[in-house]
């Protein structure tokens, strides 16, 4: 038999049946769905230390268990001493089976380690079923030691679905169990 992730089976079993009674789907494949997480650092330090990028690299790919690569600057800012093609941040795209590994971790054990957490905020939502998060320190991850991080960063995480509504959206992630701030409504 072959592995599947636990929230992979959770959306096929339970998840997709729940959200086509709630929204009276005429067919199952109207029922949205978790296509991707994208996760993005922006390291605007970097300009001047370039071990940043390095260190963000490792990081990123110690979070998710895949590559990251750094992206690059596409014009010249002079205010910032910015050139163009320098690298300023890090991303890295989860699809298919790493994505719901880390969808899981994160939401068992990353957003609970967050200091005073009350729920991860609901307005970041952009109108086309696709939701963002922001995170203020990469150290909330298990994956990481904190004994060789030499600079807290934060990152975005931006969950894609194919949802067309940002409330189908909100609860295809209510669902897979990511804590709302405002769940009662």
């Amino acid at each position: 038999m072959s592995y599947e992730p636990r929230l992979k089976a959770k959306y096929h079993n339970d998840i997709k049946k729940a959200l086509q009674e709630k929204f009276q789907y005429k067919s199952s494949m109207q029922v949205p769905r978790l296509t991707k997480i994208c996760l993005n650092q922006g390291l605007g330090d970097a300009v001047a230390d370039k071990k940043l990028i390095e260190a963000g690299i490792t990081e990123m790919t110690t979070i998710t268990g895949q590559k990251a690569v750094s992206t690059k600057s596409r014009k010249d800012i002079s205010n910032f001493k910015l050139r163009a093609g320098v690298p300023i941040g890090v991303r890295v795209t989860l699809r298919g089976d790493r994505m719901y590994e880390f969808l899981d971790r994160l939401i068992a054990v990353s957003l609970p380690r967050i200091r005073d957490f009350r729920g991860v905020n609901d307005k970041g939502f952009d109108g086309r079923g696709n939701y963002t998060l922001g995170v203020t320190e990469q150290i909330i991850f298990p994956e990481i030691d904190i004994d060789k991080v030499n600079k807290i960063q934060g990152m975005d995480i931006t969950f894609v679905t194919t949802a067309t509504k940002d409330n189908e959206a909100m609860e295809l992630l209510k669902e897979f169990g990511i804590p709302f701030k405002n769940q009662n409504k």
